[in-house]
């Protein structure tokens, strides 16, 4: 027994000095790995239409989304209408703890109807993100959420100023953040016409 537990605090020694190290690696595997599913395929954009290949990389990253006109999620990859039928398109995002990225935003170009979007602990979710979701999604967009995305700073809240659609935003629980109340000023400040709850600010 005694030589079993000496084994095993050897073994427990040799998994400290390597731990991160192994963490770190198979942290950058599964990033690589993701980047791979988010990247945009240009044969298929062309062949089933933006909105179609949007909804599928949505859905392919563990986000839900909601087709103008229908009262339901779509939630099911399964589930996505026949590709054949061209008059579907997104107006609603919900993405919870989604594998999305920066470099799958481009699904984003042609979605003309996006008025509201949900991001919730996603953990993918940069500053690069979100500056690319206000480029590609600020014509239309009234409706934003962002809440426990920890990689988020004032950078990033910085350019939700140039949604000037936006009815209302609620951001929550982003601790890279630092200067919150000087971050909420300057969005009330470019946005008077957005009800802006910032939660961080009440605690």
């Amino acid at each position: 027994m005694r030589g079993l537990i000496m084994h095993n605090a050897a073994f427990l020694s040799r998994v400290g000095t390597c731990g991160l190290l192994n963490f770190n690696q198979t942290r950058n595997f599964y990033r690589i790995l993701t980047s791979i599913t988010n990247r945009p395929d240009r044969e298929r954009i062309k062949e089933v239409g933006p909105e179609r290949s949007c909804a599928e990389w949505l859905l392919r990253c563990g986000a839900n989304v909601r087709w103008k006109g229908a009262d339901n999620w779509l939630r099911d990859y399964n589930l996505l209408p026949p590709e054949n039928m061209k008059n579907y398109v997104i107006e609603e995002i919900e993405a919870v703890e989604a594998s999305i990225m920066t470099i799958g935003f481009d699904h984003f170009d042609g979605c003309k109807h996006i008025r509201r979007a949900r991001f919730y602990h996603c953990p993918y979710f940069e500053d690069e993100t979100l500056m690319t979701l206000v480029q590609k999604l600020k014509d239309s967009l009234e409706h934003l959420e962002i809440s426990s995305c920890g990689d988020i700073t004032d950078r990033g809240l910085s350019s939700i100023t140039q949604l000037n659609k936006l009815k209302t935003l609620i951001l929550l629980d982003l601790p890279e953040v630092k200067d919150k109340k000087g971050s909420y000023t300057r969005l009330t400040t470019a946005l008077p016409q957005c009800q802006i709850d910032y939660k961080d600010l009440q605690k």
